[in-house]
């Protein structure tokens, strides 16, 4: 169980490496994605418990259950980091119109 605490917090490391050490904005949307990757395992890891059900309407009443906020969450981080996803590619679009690069900091010249 910390192994996977561990390899979370090592997922999201990996992509906070990649948004701070590319200056390219698609390698930092993409290291941005790999963080949420990690935040999704770890709170998928925080409800987990070992031989538990799924949280859902049954007959099994004496059964524990999984944590389902945990599962909550992670579905919605989900949705909202595919529409923050969405977004960050759209104004890259923009800026790789705009300065026909992609490079950071080729970005302060469009405060005109």
């Amino acid at each position: 169980m910390q192994i996977v605490f561990i390899l979370s917090m090592a997922v999201i490391a990996t992509g906070m490496y990649a948004c701070i050490s590319s200056r390219n904005i698609i390698k930092i949307i993409i290291g941005l994605g790999i963080a949420n990757y990690g935040v999704n395992l770890f709170l998928v890891q925080l409800g987990y418990k070992a031989g538990a059900i799924a949280p859902i309407f049954t007959h099994a009443q004496s059964l524990p259950m999984v944590l389902p906020t945990p599962q909550a969450l992670t579905l919605t981080n989900i949705v909202i980091s595919f529409a923050t996803t969405a977004l960050m590619l759209s104004v890259s679009l923009f800026i790789h119109k705009k300065t026909g690069s992609l490079d950071i900091k080729e970005v302060g010249g469009l405060k005109e």
